[in-house]
């Protein structure tokens, strides 16, 4: 694969960035697919051509460097190397990516950003420059950080990343009453966009409310991504979903994770391990409700990297009140409920995702009918 940029072949801020951008883009492909490791991009560029690129495999390996340098062969001579992690230096269950990148014939690496896994933490960029390469690092730091967000945080905080979903009419409710039938709040171009998210994330995360409430099937529905199935999850203190549930009835094709507390009822608990259900049990936090950032460290240690949340206003809340929505994707449609409805946040996690120094705007438009807002937490 060979691509021309014109902006000529020097060395330079312009230059790199722009090659950074390409790494990380195709780095970003593979999200949702590489846990536990995270989806790094790399392309080699000579003479001002992409002769090379690669991406960190599903399940993990091979890493983007390995790949790139396979893909440019006697190319990477001479070359740069853009990467949107620092390589590792470390075996496991391969060798070192930046043992391959001294031995390759490569001149210059650029690298976005330092890994800050114990078994790197700037070893990687130590043995380049020990063996003579050029290094320039921090290019296009802030967007390699959002896509490698969720192995920073699984190395640093024992987490995943979580992107947070909300969808909500236009005077702020996410559902009905008691009674009223389920409301179809967004169109199929906000749902489209739902289904390519859900996709790049490598769990998706409910309430079981939402299973009570709706009886959601949470796989990834676009023609092309069938196999894309991400880990389905559900909070569940007191191990209330149905076993004629759709998540329990297709557990057996698509893996299910219910958490519940540590004192759920073992009979239900039996009743779904032999439907196929994986049980999780996480401890509760000091209102006796379960415990949220208990349930993502602990699928944090299974390898999650990435979680997409779909609800309900309760987790949504929570998640927000606690610090742990990483990324909210806010949906609203055109038209109010007009009537008396489930809230889609509380207001105090209203109120904190309309502060400017807790959230910053990543992107907005529509999709559809519908807008959208895209936010970051400020780290």
């Amino acid at each position: 694969m060979i691509s021309r940029f014109d902006i000529g072949a020097a060395p330079g801020e312009k230059t790199d960035a722009v090659f950074m951008a390409a790494a990380i883009a195709y780095g970003r492909r593979w999200l949702g697919l590489t846990a536990p490791n995270p989806a790094v991009g790399c392309v080699i560029v000579k003479d001002g051509v992409i002769v090379a690129r690669g991406a960190t495999m599903p399940g993990g390996r091979p890493h983007a460097e390995t790949e790139a340098l396979r893909e440019a062969g006697e190319r990477a001579r001479g070359a740069t190397l853009y990467v949107s992690l620092e390589p590792c230096s470390h075996y496991g269950v391969t060798a070192p990516c930046a043992d391959a990148i001294v031995h390759s014939g490569l001149v210059r690496v650029v690298s976005a950003l330092e890994d800050p896994d114990v078994r790197v933490a700037g070893r990687g960029h130590a043995k380049i420059v020990e063996a003579g390469i050029g290094l320039r690092t921090g290019v296009g730091v802030r967007e390699a950080r959002r896509a490698n967000l969720g192995h920073i945080l699984r190395i640093t905080e024992g987490r995943p990343m979580v992107t947070l979903k909300l969808a909500q009419t236009l005077d702020g409710y996410a559902a009905g009453g008691a009674h009223d039938p389920r409301l179809m709040i967004t169109g199929a171009p906000a749902n489209g966009r739902v289904q390519v998210m859900r996709a790049m994330h490598d769990a998706i995360m409910v309430g079981v409310g939402t299973v009570l409430a709706d009886d959601p099937l949470l796989t990834v529905r676009l023609p092309g991504l069938e196999s894309r199935k991400p880990l389905r999850v559900v909070l569940d203190t007191h191990l209330r979903i149905p076993l004629g549930s759709r998540l329990v009835a297709t557990a057996k094709d698509h893996r299910t994770l219910v958490v519940c507390a540590q004192d759920a009822p073992a009979p239900a608990q039996a009743a779904l391990e032999a439907a196929g259900v994986e049980v999780l049990l996480v401890a509760r936090d000091a209102a006796g409700r379960l415990d949220p950032l208990a349930a993502l460290k602990a699928l944090g240690a299974r390898g999650i990297t990435r979680v997409f949340c779909e609800g309900g206003p309760t987790v949504a809340s929570a998640l927000i009140l606690r610090g742990l929505a990483d990324e909210v994707a806010l949906f609203t449609a055109p038209k109010p409920f007009g009537g008396q409805g489930v809230p889609a946040l509380s207001p105090h996690a209203r109120g904190l995702l309309d502060l400017g120094s807790n959230f910053r705007v990543l992107e907005e438009g529509h999709a559809g009918l519908d807008s959208f807002r895209h936010l970051e937490r400020v780290f």
